[in-house]
């Protein structure tokens, strides 16, 4: 390998994080048995929080950002792995406390590393990143509180985001009634094409409202959104339904009352997919890999060269990206 390469590193100036390229050594990144050589990263929210300054995300100055990799194995000291092995590596304390992928190569535990599932790319496995292993982790959770498709329709808020995206299109390959809630009155199209049977406006729906049950619609939610979508979710599900929440980009207070669940038995699960056991980890990834890497229409998914990657994070802080970024960091893995 090269004894410099090129990192996103994210520091701590005058109180606020902020990211720039610099050239870094193995002897720089954080310890761990595994050496990967990047093929590609992608751009989470997380990330442009991380990123941006935008929010306190990071847990230790500098740090490497990127919350994902996939890549080749470069060196190991844990049987598990040899060079060669084509590998992924999602959540844990990648991006925020431990040396991330937003480089050229990253080192990490081996307890961290999911072998690439038969049936995705390198490529394909970032197009999914965090974000499509949040979404399956989230139908996951939702199944196993007894959703199926003929108990209802489903609602995704955030649809034009990463999770939403992918929600949607996973949700609609299993044959659910999927509907989109997004206040982007430019994205209709782009929803349908990922398989929404119908699209809420944002202004449809009264997010102000104080009863504390509505009419009963939703017989599953994913929620990337929190605050006052998340409340209004809670009033408007239907019996024994069940809501999975992975996000606070709406806001992190909630306001409820008890009578959703004690009147209509409703169930609100958190995902949290950064601290998720190997066991599930890699049953969800295997999933991934066998029935819910259905290919995304072409505007769902944009590569870009690493050396863009400060201009993405500023767009999707502005709200002006939708779907997946995969970043390419390196040629011929």
């Amino acid at each position: 390998m090269n004894s410099q390469f090129q990192a996103y590193r994210i520091f701590e100036e005058n109180g606020q994080s902020a990211g720039r390229f610099v050239e870094l050594s193995l002897d720089d990144l954080d310890p761990g048995e595994v050496v990967i050589r990047v093929a590609y990263s992608s751009v989470n929210f997380k990330d442009a929080l991380a990123g941006t300054g935008a929010g306190k995300v990071i847990r230790r100055f500098p740090c490497v950002g990127g919350v994902d990799a996939s890549g080749v194995v470069e060196s190991s000291q844990d049987a598990r792995f040899a060079p060669g092995d084509e590998v992924i590596v999602t959540g844990y304390g990648m991006g925020v406390d431990h040396d991330g992928g937003f480089a050229e190569y990253v080192r990490v535990p081996a307890d961290w590393v999911v072998r690439l599932p038969q049936g995705l790319s390198l490529f394909e496995a970032m197009a999914l990143g965090t974000a499509g292993f949040t979404a399956a982790l989230a139908i996951h959770r939702l199944e196993q509180n007894e959703l199926s498709p003929e108990k209802g329709k489903v609602i995704v808020t955030g649809a034009t985001g990463g999770v939403g995206s992918l929600a949607i299109r996973m949700l609609a390959q299993l044959g659910y009634h999927v509907v989109a809630l997004t206040g982007k009155d430019g994205e209709h199209e782009y929803l349908n094409a990922l398989g929404a049977h119908e699209i809420l406006r944002h202004n449809e729906i009264d997010l102000n409202n104080t009863r504390p049950l509505e009419q009963a619609q939703w017989a599953g939610a994913l929620d990337a959104v929190g605050g006052a979508t998340l409340s209004w979710l809670i009033r408007s599900m239907r019996q024994n339904g069940a809501i999975a929440s992975f996000g606070n980009a709406g806001g992190a207070e909630l306001h409820t009352t008890v009578y959703p669940f004690i009147l209509r038995g409703i169930r609100l699960l958190g995902i949290d997919s950064a601290a998720t056991a190997m066991p599930l980890r890699e049953k969800i990834w295997l999933r991934l890999g066998r029935e819910l890497r259905q290919n995304l229409p072409e505007r769902a998914v944009r590569t870009i060269e690493f050396p863009q990657l400060p201009a993405i994070l500023q767009e999707m802080m502005q709200n002006r990206s939708h779907g997946r970024v995969v970043v390419k960091i390196v040629d011929n893995c």
